[in-house]
């Protein structure tokens, strides 16, 4: 079952609403990480279309709930203009995303659009063959997700019914599973089925 844009928007909505608890504000949520320190290391690059920004931050909470810390440029680096390709902008994102262990490709409706996304997933696939994954964002739990055709390369991130519930793992074609959780931490993973076995 793959994550809902709903979930996401769910999710998003506590993280701020917990913040306020916090006597912070939604702003004060988004400026936390505003001074990126050079060498700081991620565990996931957060690939998106920035009109998802609202789902994205429900993402980004949804993938840090198992233990990953989440890079995504509009928390990290407000400097940037995503809205036109330019070489500055290009260049800090490579130093980004040589800072992070892996790639999580959020794909949505609006994913086809961007104008970044494509060449964040190539330049990192090729600097970290084997750390990307993909995040498909659906309407409904029954919904099927039809990315682009490229996107079919990458493993896909999907809950699996594991111990009486729903866990999300990074799932090959040939169906060998990895808990997110684990993704990203080394290259040489023993890849198993949903019950263990290894593959």
């Amino acid at each position: 079952m793959f994550y809902r844009v709903s979930e996401a928007r769910q999710a998003a909505s506590v993280k701020v609403r917990d913040a306020h608890h916090l006597r912070k504000s939604a702003s004060d949520v988004l400026n936390e990480s505003v001074n990126f320190a050079e060498g700081k290391h991620f565990d996931v690059f957060l690939s998106h279309s920035f009109h998802d920004a609202e789902v994205i931050l429900g993402v980004k909470a949804i993938i840090e709930a198992q233990g990953k810390s989440v890079y995504v440029d509009w928390v990290e680096d407000k400097q940037l203009d995503r809205k036109n390709v330019t070489a500055v902008t290009a260049d800090v994102l490579r130093r980004r995303m040589r800072s992070c262990s892996s790639l999580i490709y959020a794909s949505s409706s609006s994913a086809e659009t961007s104008k970044w996304m494509p060449w964040e997933l190539g330049y990192f696939d090729g600097y970290k063959p084997g750390m990307v994954s993909i995040l498909p964002l659906v309407d409904r739990d029954d919904a099927e997700w039809k990315g682009q055709e490229y996107l079919g390369l990458y493993p896909v991130i999907d809950r699996l019914e594991h111990s009486g519930s729903r866990q999300p793992f990074v799932v090959k074609r040939d169906k060998s599973a990895q808990r997110l959780s684990r993704f990203g931490e080394s290259d040489s993973y023993i890849w198993k089925d949903v019950y263990g076995k290894a593959i």
